[in-house]
């Protein structure tokens, strides 16, 4: 008889820590949970761990045949939740960039209190990639060691190191050469390469490497103190920690990248499901499943995929208020939990239930263990549905119509959530886990099953002893001679031969996940995410498990450092803006006519310009830090009415064009103040008086106020643009309206500049939509991403196209969803935003629901398809008595070409569809559970959204060719007319009101 395969499993989570022992043998016993255990989570978390060990051992007796221990642990994030220094080290960043994203360093996105611990040296030094592969420039060893002289002498111990585009650096890398010359310069210092730790977004992997830095001298001690305590059990095998993606890290891989760790809790509980599902029923074949862990103050929500792994969270995410991109589950919380505090209005006796939790004191606190304050266990306990929980007696009392209103609470709680995970409407299975499970209802709306299943309470701990071996590929690969189909296979392939490299078994792996992504502008190129993954071999003499077994680390802890002091920050005093009253006290500075813009105008100014982005124009996010990180070194940007400037000023304009996956990446460089500087001393013009963004839509509605401020021209930008919104092609601007000939005659000369020494002019053309063709031709062979200026324009003649107060209407928007959310009235925001956008006669929330079906593709630089947003029912609708919302029916059908192109309403009761919106008028998807806008790329299946319409200014709508432009016939759509939304209302200005 073989002997048994037994795994030991430990999750470490805010209360508890649990602990499995897991028969793995192959046949019948399989899966047998052979002890458990459930111990308080301890100060010190080690010794919570062994407690939790201990037991478990103690049942078992027999622990010759435990094949390895897995560890989920809290340990990291927890350090970097609680700010706490004694655990985080300085990181210095060497990015390596050439000529670009030099406006936004290293730690512009942190929230001040984590960047004042962590922030260490920065260097921005020769280096990085295209999107092609090819170098940006090479790297310089002189400046690198000129680098490590200053982290010397800083006392600086760890160092992250981050290139342009260095996850597909796979020949040249850029990113190991620095860390060989680091080597060879400093000791005692560690060392990480952004490319092993998340993938391509810049500045997000460049911040999730700064947080693994920072982790490393508390992550070496932590596992070393794991393998003593291992070791002080007797256990002979090997230790693994697991990771966010429900796969093994070898101790050594763990010390290595604490950074993940830390969803390994979520995951562990979904995969633990999965596991358990499987063996209830009988079937090794998996099904998509959605996972509900309740606890006692929060409930969980995330997706089982079929492979049995979660499904990932989105491109980015955040954590501790630092944007992300590596890999994580996507996991939904919400205020629900066994101790959630039970409420009920004595006038209406609506029923409300938390987020405010008694949490673990539910045992002395709560009505059924003799305490005084009602819980959601109470409620269930009285309904019941808690069989041998507390005191039933000491519920007895509880009105039936409180428990019937808390229990419908807890449906629509959970069903609300469930439907916004699911990605399709099919019904599909839930699966029970944790203590509070016993709230959920025995049935949900658009769920084929509710999954009650034995050992539900140490689900998590069995999902640590089940974790798997992985191997990723994440990579931009040539098409050009190969189908898709073609070269994924052999990204497949690469990533199978990974997975068994780190020490899978090469029978069992597969693929996991599998993701093709079409990159805009480019053709030939195409990006894969490959992840494959397989049982551990559980040969520790095998050279494929060479990294997975290893001697403690106690040797390899960092030497004890003296912290160096952070930096000053006293560049960081800007007004902040924490409650409802701090937004409306405060008053932007105006003087002399002229708008001074602080950080917060900037804020309210970017969440407005997604807004009036329509779904497109990309995010203002990385100018919004730019421009920030320039007023907090001092300059200044101004913003002036156009009647302030002489007749015959020149006003620049234009912007950026490309590829949003290469404007992440290969962030703003000075592309475009070189086209706007070739295109001037081309036209011997000396001087501009101002600036006017292209469009006030996206990203292009703030880049000008970079080119504008003291740091380059100073001059002051315009309050207005020329779209009023975002439109896809370079020949929809208003100035191009007011010019009869079709030849592009106001916007040419142009010049391209691609930050990096090639610009490009372009005079004349025979039809101005030759121009936008022929910019993103070029464009493409100057890296896909560049500046282009304009001819700039007198402002006499921007009286008649210049939209006027649209700076000022993206600060009204901004302004208002902030206010909104810090009054807690984000469910009134289609009122609020109508309101901030002229009024009920100009826009109107066209419709509300969820969105059942996204279609998109690539074509020609352009990204093309529809949403389908189906209304809620009655019951799904969270309303306020006092506050009552528009209730919607039957479907909205959103076609797009970049940017929302026009709505069509099908009614529930089988009608006709009508078109009720269509371009030029303004029609914005917003996420209805915070008022932000949404992009196009960012549509997905379950989202609860809010359409927003507004008319257009009638530049627009007030002329024949100002409608052949902007109107559906320039998108092909010939049959269908324009019919204006309501009256335009010309945005009031900030300057006037103000000064």
């Amino acid at each position: 008889m073989s002997s048994p395969i037994l795994r030991l499993g430990v999750d470490v989570g805010g209360t508890n820590t649990d602990a499995v022992l897991l028969d793995l043998s192959p046949g019948p016993r399989r899966g047998q949970v052979l002890a458990s255990s459930k111990q308080p989570t301890t100060p010190e978390v080690t010794l919570g761990i062994q407690d939790a060990i201990q037991s478990v051992i103690k049942q078992a007796q027999n622990t010759a045949h435990i094949q390895a221990l897995s560890i989920g642990t809290t340990h990291f994030v927890n350090a970097l939740v609680e700010r706490d220094p004694r655990k985080l080290d300085r990181v210095a960043v060497i990015r390596l960039c050439g000529p670009f994203s030099r406006g936004t360093p290293p730690f512009v996105g942190f929230p001040r209190e984590l960047r004042d611990i962590l922030e260490g040296p920065c260097f921005m030094l020769s280096g990085g990639l295209q999107i092609d592969g090819s170098e940006i420039s090479s790297v310089d060893p002189k400046e690198v060691e000129d680098a490590c002289l200053e982290i010397k002498k800083q006392g600086i111990v760890a160092v992250a190191i981050v290139s342009v585009f260095a996850p597909i650096d796979f020949e040249i890398k850029q990113e190991e050469l620095v860390a060989k010359i680091i080597g060879e310069q400093l000791s005692g210092v560690d060392v990480v390469c952004s490319k092993d730790v998340a993938h391509i977004g810049l500045l997000e992997r460049e911040n999730a490497a700064i947080l693994n830095a920072s982790l490393l001298r508390h992550a070496k001690k932590t596992i070393a103190g794991f393998q003593n305590a291992a070791r002080a059990l007797d256990l002979k095998c090997p230790v693994f920690i697991t990771s966010n993606d429900g796969t093994l890290l070898s101790c050594a891989q763990a010390a290595r990248l604490p950074i993940r760790t830390f969803s390994s809790g979520p995951t562990n509980s979904m995969r633990g499901a999965a596991f358990l599902a499987s063996l209830e029923s009988g079937s090794s074949k998996g099904e998509s499943a959605l996972v509900i862990d309740i606890g006692g103050t929060t409930t969980e929500v995330g997706m089982l995929l079929p492979s049995g792994f979660p499904r990932q969270a989105a491109a980015h995410h955040e954590l501790c208020g630092v944007r992300l991109n590596f890999s994580m589950p996507h996991v939904t919380s919400i205020g629900l939990g066994g101790g959630s505090i039970v409420r009920q209005d004595p006038a209406t006796k609506k029923v409300t239930i938390g987020p405010d939790s008694v949490g673990y004191r539910i045992l002395s606190e709560g009505l059924v263990f003799g305490g005084s304050t009602l819980t959601a266990t109470d409620v269930v306990a009285a309904a019941g549905r808690a069989a041998g929980v507390g005191d039933l007696a000491l519920v007895s009392h509880i009105e039936q119509s409180l428990i019937e209103g808390a229990q419908a609470r807890i449906r629509i709680m959970l069903q609300n959530t469930l439907d916004a995970m699911k990605t399709s409407a099919q019904e599909i299975p839930v699966y029970l886990v944790g203590g509070g499970s016993i709230l959920s209802p025995d049935a949900l709306d658009g769920i084929s099953r509710v999954h009650r299943f034995p050992h539900f309470d140490v689900a998590n701990a069995v999902g640590a002893a089940i974790a798997q071996i992985s191997g990723i590929v994440d990579s931009v690969e040539d098409i050009s001679s190969s189908s898709i189909s073609q070269v994924r296979a052999a990204v497949e392939a690469k990533a199978i031969a990974r997975a068994i490299s780190a020490g899978a078994d090469p029978k069992g792996v597969a693929i996991i996940e599998s993701e093709a992504i079409p990159i805009a502008y480019t053709s030939g190129r195409c990006r894969f995410y490959v992840k494959a993954a397989g049982e551990w071999s559980g040969e520790a003499n095998s050279a494929s498990a060479a990294d997975i077994v290893e001697t403690p680390l106690e040797s390899a802890v960092a030497p004890e450092y003296k912290r160096a002091a952070p930096p000053a920050s006293g560049a960081h005093d800007a007004e902040q803006i924490a409650t409802a009253d701090d937004v409306l006290e405060y008053k932007p500075k105006v003087q002399a006519g002229e708008w001074f813009l602080s950080e917060v105008d900037l804020e309210w100014i970017s969440e407005g310009c997604y807004v009036l982005g329509c779904g497109g124009g990309g995010s203002p996010l990385h100018t919004f830090l730019q421009l920030r990180e320039m007023v907090r070194a001092g300059e200044t940007i101004r913003v002036v009415d156009l009647s302030s400037l002489e007749s015959d000023a020149l006003v620049g304009w234009g912007g950026g064009m490309g590829s949003p996956e290469v404007s992440a990446e290969r962030l703003l460089g000075e592309e475009y103040n070189e086209a706007t500087e070739e295109l001037l001393t081309f036209l011997g013009i000396k001087k501009l008086h101002a600036f006017c963004a292209l469009e006030i839509g996206g990203g292009n509605g703030m880049i000008n106020m970079i080119t504008g401020s003291t740091k380059h021209y100073d001059v002051p930008c315009l309050d207005g643009d020329f779209m009023g919104r975002a439109y896809p092609t370079g020949w929809q601007v208003t100035p191009n309206v007011f010019d009869s000939s079709g030849k592009g005659l106001n916007l040419l000369p142009c010049a391209i500049a691609s930050g990096d020494g090639n610009s490009v002019f372009m005079t004349k053309t025979k039809k101005d939509t030759e121009i936008d063709r022929a910019l993103r031709a070029a464009c493409v062979e100057m890296g896909t991403h560049v500046g282009q200026a304009n001819r700039p324009l007198p402002a006499e003649f921007l009286k008649i196209c210049m939209i006027p107060n649209t700076v000022s209407l993206s600060w009204r928007i901004g302004r208002a969803l902030v206010l909104a959310r810090k009054q807690h009235s984000v469910s009134q925001i289609g009122s609020i935003l109508v309101e901030a956008s002229g009024g009920s006669k100009s826009g109107r929330v066209l419709f509300s629901g969820k969105i059942t079906d996204v279609q998109r593709r690539v074509y020609k630089g352009h990204t093309i398809g529809s949403i389908h947003i189906t209304a809620l029912a009655v019951e799904d609708v969270e309303d306020d008595p006092d506050n009552p919302v528009e209730r919607f029916t039957g479907t909205l059908v959103i076609p797009f070409k970049n940017e929302n192109l026009y709505a069509e309403h099908h009614p529930a009761d089988g009608a006709p569809p009508k078109i009720i919106a269509t371009v030029p008028d303004l029609i914005c998807v917003l996420d209805a559970q915070n008022g932000a806008a949404l992009g196009t790329p960012e549509y997905k299946y379950g989202l609860r959204v809010l359409v927003l319409g507004i008319t257009a200014a009638p530049q627009w709508t007030d002329t024949a060719r100002g409608l052949e432009l902007g109107d559906l016939r320039a998108f092909g759509f010939n049959d269908i007319p324009y019919v204006p939304l309501g009256t335009y209302t010309k945005p009031r200005s900030v300057i006037e009101e103000y000064s």
